[in-house]
């Protein structure tokens, strides 16, 4: 059983991955296809789960509020760009330019919440008060991979 830090920096590291295949304009254009997908599907299930078990834990805590809220904030920008991108295709004007400017970002906040928050966090939230969080992020994640068409297209009706 993966504690929440695990779990969730697991992720990151499949994203990194993923992220550095995009960033290859040497490789194989199924390849980044296939990697744009993957990342694209696993980092909006990740966020959603993430935001509705680790972010909530840090919410109930004072000092966690300022920390979720930023994480939730950056989440939503990078939404943004992850659907800008998805509605281009690799490789099209643009879109360089754009992923770019996504894969700063989305470094900077994985970065910051495996360095700042999750060290705030295993310094005030006691080992109990979390354990089985592993295992409820990653099961909503799954259903949250589930929702993710069905997200999209009512954002598109708004």
């Amino acid at each position: 059983m993966p504690t929440i830090y695990d779990a969730i920096k697991k992720d990151h590291d499949q994203h990194r991955a993923w992220l550095a295949t995009l960033a290859d304009d040497a490789s194989d254009k199924s390849a980044r296809k296939q990697a744009w997908d993957s990342f694209y599907r696993d980092v909006k299930a990740h966020a959603a789960a993430e935001e509705e078990t680790f972010y909530s834990k840090l919410i109930s805590k004072t000092w966690g509020q300022d920390a979720a809220r930023h994480s939730v904030h950056e989440h939503q920008q990078l939404d943004d760009l992850l659907e800008e991108l998805n509605g281009m295709e690799i490789g099209a004007e643009g879109w360089s330019d754009r992923f770019d400017k996504l894969k700063h970002d989305y470094e900077h906040h994985i970065d910051e919440e495996e360095d700042e928050v999750f060290a705030r966090a295993k310094e005030e939230i006691d080992a109990s008060e979390i354990d089985g969080y592993g295992d409820r992020f990653l099961k909503r994640k799954a259903q949250e991979g589930e929702l993710i068409d069905d997200k999209r297209e009512d954002s598109l009706e708004d």
